[in-house]
């Protein structure tokens, strides 16, 4: 029987050694006895590129690599780090994958995604995501200085944070319609997310939702499913 585990949300910053230090533990004594690890975006709080954000995190990429010999490990980009490139794959072995991703396993079939996708209430940062995520907007971004991306980079995130301060709690939580929309094309399938923060499990008429929740710098968790899913707690 496999072990898949999965995990979202840690937001690893250069300067915090805490928690990037709890993630390489968590590499080294737990992801490598799975069969796959699953991260479902924001593995990083930022990332400008590989040319600029790999040399930042020398450790947590020799873990991925070292992890990688043993454990299948597949990621997909959050909304903080959806510039991850071919570059970081090749130094770390992981694979980078699209969503909703359909992950089958022998007793059940669950959709993968990083749960931004459904926070359809937020139109402002749907409309944003739109322009940053667009191939031409990437595109350029990629090949501005480095001096100019810091720059641009810093602007953006102050103006995030700003605007979190008047929105409310709902608007940023997932549209549930859109959720049941969603998963309208994969009956018996469950759905797993992160992004929101809300570790949870939401049991709906035809699918259960499970909510991954973010890491903190002494505690973290993640989903294992072997026979049937379960929460860890991440120490």
């Amino acid at each position: 029987m496999a072990r898949i585990l999965l995990i979202a949300d840690l937001h690893l910053i250069s300067s915090k050694l805490d928690k990037i230090n709890l993630f390489i533990k968590f590499c080294h004594e737990k992801a490598t006895k799975a069969d796959q690890l699953f991260i479902l975006g924001d593995l990083f709080n930022t990332w400008l590129g590989d040319d600029l954000s790999i040399d930042a995190y020398p450790s947590v990429i020799s873990a991925l690599k070292i992890l990688s010999k043993t454990t299948k490990v597949f990621i997909n980009g959050g909304n903080r780090d959806f510039l991850l490139g071919n570059e970081f794959t090749k130094q770390t072995d992981c694979v980078l994958f699209n969503t909703p991703y359909l992950l089958k396993t022998n007793n059940k079939n669950y959709v993968l995604m990083h749960g931004d996708e459904l926070c359809t209430d937020d139109r402002q940062y749907q409309r944003l995501k739109g322009f940053l995520r667009h191939p031409i907007t990437k595109f350029i971004f990629l090949h501005l200085p480095i001096k100019i991306r810091l720059k641009l980079s810093g602007q953006l995130r102050k103006k995030s944070i700003k605007s979190q301060q008047y929105k409310i709690s709902k608007i940023m939580d997932i549209n549930q319609n859109t959720a049941d929309k969603l998963m309208q094309k994969y009956p018996y399938a469950d759905l797993i997310h992160g992004h929101t923060h809300r570790q949870n499990t939401h049991q709906n008429e035809r699918y259960t939702r499970y909510v991954l929740g973010d890491w903190d710098v002494d505690k973290g968790n993640a989903i294992e499913i072997i026979e049937q899913l379960n929460y860890l707690e991440i120490y």
